[in-house]
Parts: structure tokens; sequence; C-alpha cells
């Protein structure tokens, strides 16, 4: 019987695809609301899903091209006051959760932390730039100025 799975099932398909599976498999999957019967509607069904799916992710990609244009114009440059000692470096450190917080105040720009790629706190006084990952396709640089507070 072919299907198309409604959800992912370990070893035997992901969300979407088309499978030949056997009736009874196909059955108890299809009960268990994993997986629906490919017949004319569904398939027709599953092809509006992965445009409008396709669609979707080219506006997020060319969002983060966008994005990433604005970030790397050297427009925006997320200030930081910190406490630092005679040697420039800080007391502390400067965390990706503290660089989207000051993005977002300074420029209104909201960038998930999660997405900073830092590899350690920043923890000298001076220019530094964070890499973040805005697409898997897309990836920018923000400027950030640590200044003595």
């Amino acid at each position: 019987m072919k299907i198309i799975f409604t959800q992912d099932v370990r070893g035997k398909g992901k969300r979407g695809e088309v499978k030949e599976i056997p009736d009874g498999y196909a059955n108890f999957l299809i009960k268990s609301n994993k997986a629906k019967q490919a017949d004319a509607a569904a398939m027709s069904q599953l092809r509006g899903q992965k445009r409008a799916e396709a669609k979707k992710e080219a506006e997020e990609l060319a969002d983060a091209k966008v994005l990433k244009e604005k970030l790397e114009s050297g427009n925006y440059v997320v200030e930081i006051k910190a406490k630092a000692g005679t040697d420039g470096r800080l007391f502390g450190s400067i965390t990706s959760k503290q660089i989207a917080q000051a993005m977002e105040k300074q420029h209104g720009l909201k960038i998930d932390k999660r997405k900073m790629e830092l590899a350690a706190p920043i923890r000298a006084m001076g220019y530094a730039n964070v890499p973040v990952k805005l697409h898997n396709e897309v990836s920018a640089k923000i400027r950030v100025h640590i200044s003595e507070q």
C-alpha cells in the first residue's frame, strides 16, 4: 500500500515522504495517525504543502540576506559599557545574551542569542566581530564595541 507519512517514523520514513509499505503496517500507521493513504487528493495536498514550504523558505532566505546587508553595512555597531581594569581587561565578560539585548535596545533588530556563534565570552575592551548564523546559507558579523563604564 502506498502511504504518505504525516509524522517521522523511525526507520521507515520522514514527514511528507511517500513510500510503498506492506498493508498490515500501513493500516497500523494510518490508525495511529502517523500516515495517510496516498490517493490523488492526498498527493495534490502534499504538493501544495511542499510549494508553500518552499515559498516560505525562500522568503526567510531573502529576509536573512537583507538583514546581513544591514548588519554588515557598518551603521550597526553595538555599544556596550562594562567595568574594566587598568590593563583593558573586563571584570567579568560580555555574553551573546548581552549583545542580543543591546542590539535590540540600540537598533531595534531582534537577533536570537542562540544564533550568535561566540566561541567564548568577550573579556577585553575594544572592537570585536561576532559571527551570526541568520540562515543555513547566510552568515553575518555583528560589530561590537566594548568601552569602559
